[in-house]
Order: C-alpha cells, then structure tokens, then sequence
C-alpha cells in the first residue's frame, strides 16, 4: 500500500442497501458489478486476470492479499478482468524474488476500483445469507444512498451475455511442446492461458477460435476434437454457442468443456441451467468423480450450473439425440452437478464430457489434470 493510500476512503454499496466503508484500493473512481467471494488463500493474479470473473467484484476472504505481489509470468490473459476488488488487509510490501511490482500498483494500472479495510467476513456472511448481488464501489461518492441508486440501476448477471465482449479477437495457434498429436478446436469463451498450455503439452495442437465462430470455420480445421473454454455470462443467454456444439455433437466430434463449456454442453444436450444463490469460486472445493469413487480438490469460478431433470434419479442416465448424458461428478459440498459424460447407449463408450471446475491447475491444485489425459483418450480412439 503507498502512503497517500491511507488518505483515500472509498464506499461499497449493495443492492440490498449493505454499506461498508475502507480506504481505497487501487485505482480511483466507481465501478458496479455482481459481489462474489473467493475463498483461494493463493492465486490472486490469476484470479484479476481470469475473463470469467468479468462484470463481478470480487471480494478476497484470505484477509492477507498482495504479500507476492504481481509478477510478468503468472497471468492468464493479458489484463485484469475484475470489475472491482474488495480485499481487507492488502500486503504493505511484497516479499516475492519474483514480483515486478505491487499488487496496487497493478489495479491502479489496470483501472481497477478497489476497497480495502473491510470486514470481509461479515461481507461474505451476507452474501452466503442473501445471495450474490450487484455492487457498488466508489471513491468519488460519500453519499450511500446516491450509490445505491447508481447500483440498482446497474445490469444484473442474470440475462448477460458476456462470453463476446472476452474472447479473442483473432485466431490463434498454441503449437504442442513436442511433435504435434492431435489437432483440436478451442472456442474462446474467456480462456484462461494455462488451459491451452496443458493440451500444448500433451502433443494437442490448439487452435483458439473466437466465441462467434461458426461450424464451417471450425470444420474447415479439420480437428480431432472440440473445446470450449470457461467464461463470464448467463448460459441461457448464449445460444449460437449451443447450437454450434449441437451440429459438432451429430457429427460425432469428440468434445471436451471447462466450467462455461460444461454448462452450454448441458444446455446443447437439452438440460436447463440455473443461477447458484452465491456460486463456487475459490481453489479448495472437494469434487467427487463418480466414474472412480476418488476425491479431488479442484479449483472453481462459477455462478450457475446444470440442473438435473426433475423427477430423474441423480444416477440414472438421460436419453439425448446424442446418446445418454451422465453425472460424472458432483460437489460434496451442496451435491451441485460438477460433470457431465455423454455415452453411446448400445455399447457404452464415452464420445464426449465436462466438468464445472478448472483442472488446469492456475493457480493450483493439481488433482483434476487427469481430465487433459481422458480427453487425450478420446482423441486417441476417434483417430483409431
């Protein structure tokens, strides 16, 4: 924190009419978004530069943010994302060989408006009772109820369609670490860079596409596979996504979804979504894969999630145009639907899959990268 930091306030304001008061954290001026907390007590970076967290204030409950700084490596995109940044004790100096600068001096750089100070607990406490909600922070208001107005004019997440306004503009190629295997497809919902890295190493030639690509863009690669990315947004509101997948799904092609792409993949295979009360953000939440009966702690960012047909057992599969859809995986915190596997019924064999959570391990853990190799797997047998 730099001196004059102790002579800014700032205001956070939420829909509900919440006020907290603390000092201003990063860059000056006002901002609106959706309040979500994040319990990862490391991989703050990863979390400001992550697309998925776009539109949303993000609120820290590790007390003690910033003591590593912000280093030239660690990014997942080439910009912080967050819509704001609530945090309670930042780090006065970084202790990190690595860093380059401060944690402040990054959201300051990044026009990022933060608040600092806060109880973060009783704000999380409030968020886990009434439910993710819009936001407000400002360093230009002193008034909580000229804020709150601002705030509940603000555009809700419900409805949003976000996955455009953070995918890549261009077409790329992320070439394999070694001789080149395979060669998949990687819509760009918000993709986080470490997920492209993981399929480079094992021999996947990646080629990212925009979230507006269509099927005869993708066909015209030629791939072995299709990926779509985590990202930021309401799945119900993005459509074109779906019935791209759809089209790929009747053609067979072996398919592979993070996080965003395990709920348009629910929603292409005729499953509703809904809007989690506060979401799963954070890098300690326990997952069972119910495929091998093992436990992992996974690292989540989401704030919907499939829903299971009403009246059909959790177990019990369902019957799809493309086969029979499964839970593979599910939170063992509140039984959320983490995964989803799509099998042939007459002989069982799995052709496509997703999961809720991030197994590229940025920042950690390292339980889900068994995922990348299943996904190898199916490459491998449609290849013959």
């Amino acid at each position: 924190m730099s001196p004059d930091q102790l002579d800014r306030r700032a205001l956070l304001v939420l829909e509900d009419g919440r006020t907290f008061h603390g000092d201003a954290y990063g860059a000056e001026g006002e901002t609106f978004g959706e309040a979500v907390f994040a319990t990862g007590m490391t991989g703050y970076q990863e979390t400001l530069t992550d697309p998925s967290y776009h539109r949303q204030v993000v609120v820290m409950t590790n007390p003690h943010v910033g003591n590593t700084g912000v280093n030239d490596e660690d990014a997942e995109s080439a910009r912080f994302w967050v819509a704001g940044y609530v945090v309670r004790d930042p780090a006065r100096i970084p202790s990190s060989w690595r860093a380059t600068r401060t944690l402040d001096e990054a959201l300051r750089e990044q026009g990022v408006v933060g608040i600092s100070g806060v109880d973060t607990r009783a704000l999380t406490r409030h968020l886990r009772e009434r439910g993710a909600m819009r936001v407000g922070i400002s360093t230009v208001e002193a008034d909580p109820a000229a804020l709150l107005q601002r705030v509940r004019d603000s555009a809700a997440m419900s409805g949003a369609e976000l996955a455009t306004e953070v995918t890549t503009a261009e077409p790329y190629v992320v070439a394999p670490t070694g001789p080149t295997r395979f060669r998949v497809v990687a819509l760009d919902l918000g993709i986080k860079a470490m997920t492209s890295a993981r399929m480079a190493e094992r021999g996947i030639e990646v080629h990212v596409l925009p979230a507006t690509a269509t099927l005869e863009q993708v066909l015209a690669l030629e791939p072995d596979g299709l990926f779509f990315s985590n990202g930021p947004g309401d799945p119900a509101a993005t459509t074109d996504q779906v019935e791209l997948l759809r089209a790929a799904l009747e053609r067979g092609l072996p398919y592979f979804g993070i996080c965003f792409g395990n709920q348009l993949f629910g929603r292409a295979l005729g499953l509703e979504t809904y809007k989690l009360v506060y979401g799963h953000r954070g890098i300690n939440q326990p997952v069972l894969d119910r495929t091998t009966g093992k436990v992992e702690i996974t690292s989540h960012n989401h704030g919907f999630a499939v829903a299971w047909p009403e009246g059909v057992a959790v177990d019990d599969p369902v019957s799809t145009p493309y086969g029979e859809v499964r839970v593979s995986h599910v939170c063992l915190n509140d039984d959320v639907i983490e995964g989803l596997e799509l099998r042939d019924p007459s002989t069982g064999a799995l052709s496509s899959f997703s999961v809720q959570y991030h197994p590229e391990a940025a920042a950690g853990p390292r339980d889900a990268s068994y995922l990348f190799d299943r996904f190898v797997e199916l490459l491998e047998k449609k290849k013959g």
